[in-house]
């Protein structure tokens, strides 16, 4: 047995062999569904007890993530899961308003009758999961529809780019988002009918609607500065200005 074996875990469990790839798109999936909070310290030995596999195994999944931004590794202290600031969501944004709108465009050029029946379902699926309730389904579901998306758009570097950042997108909202509801349910649909009725520049400004209204949530434009660690200790170091006595 590998050295790093965590025990104690089913043998049923360990024959499954999670692989790498599961464990990542299992991971991605917990924050599609804002399981995992931002900001806190997650462990290889954690994981990978929880997936009954060594060690090895779930840090092959951790540095993926590491690289795309979604852990970040601390020296001495392992991978905490990430917490945007305002200014990464800034960013992130930006570059999907860049990228989301043209990629709609594209879609309404090529789309086959498959691409279009894809998208309804999955509409329908969302919307089954917001009569139901489930808002961490359809959390996940409403995250999940830009990403099949891009693999309608048959661009496996469209794929990568926005998995990174609609899970990064996913981990902002959780921080910052004061609002606790999932996406209009008009805002979807509303992007898929202009495909379907063959209208690029609808579905264009549909998306670009979309992007700016998650904008809007995460309130990226409040110019109010974020606490950081750096500025704490420049505060802590100026000393008071004056003592109040409570006594």
């Amino acid at each position: 047995m590998d050295d790093e074996d965590i025990s104690g875990e089913s043998s049923a469990k360990r024959r499954h062999g999670y692989t790498e790839q599961e464990i990542t798109r299992r991971l991605i999936e917990a924050i599609f569904e804002q399981r995992l909070p931002p900001g806190e310290r997650i462990t290889e030995t954690q994981l990978a007890g929880i997936f009954g596999v060594s060690r090895s195994v779930v840090r092959l999944s951790m540095s993926k993530l590491s690289d795309i931004g979604v852990f970040r590794k601390t020296p001495n202290l392992g991978y905490t899961i990430a917490a945007p600031s305002r200014a990464e969501a800034r960013m992130m944004l930006n570059v999907r308003k860049m990228i989301e709108p043209d990629m709609v465009r594209s879609i309404t050029m090529s789309r086959s009758a498959a691409d279009i029946q894809r998208l309804a379902d999955h509409i329908a699926i969302e919307e089954a999961a917001r009569q139901a309730g489930d808002r961490s389904k359809l959390v996940r579901l409403t995250g999940e529809f830009h990403l099949k998306l891009a693999e309608i758009s048959g661009n496996v570097y469209l794929v990568h780019i926005l998995t990174q950042l609609q899970v990064l997108t996913c981990l902002a909202i959780l921080v910052h988002a004061e609002s606790e509801t999932g996406c209009p349910r008009d805002e979807h649909s509303s992007i898929v009918s202009a495909i379907v009725e063959g209208d690029g520049d609808k579905a264009a400004a549909g998306m670009m609607h979309h992007l700016t209204h998650i904008s809007e949530e995460l309130q990226i434009d409040n110019l109010r500065p974020e606490p950081s660690l750096e500025s704490a200790l420049r505060w802590l170091g100026a000393g008071p200005e004056s003592l109040i006595c409570t006594s």
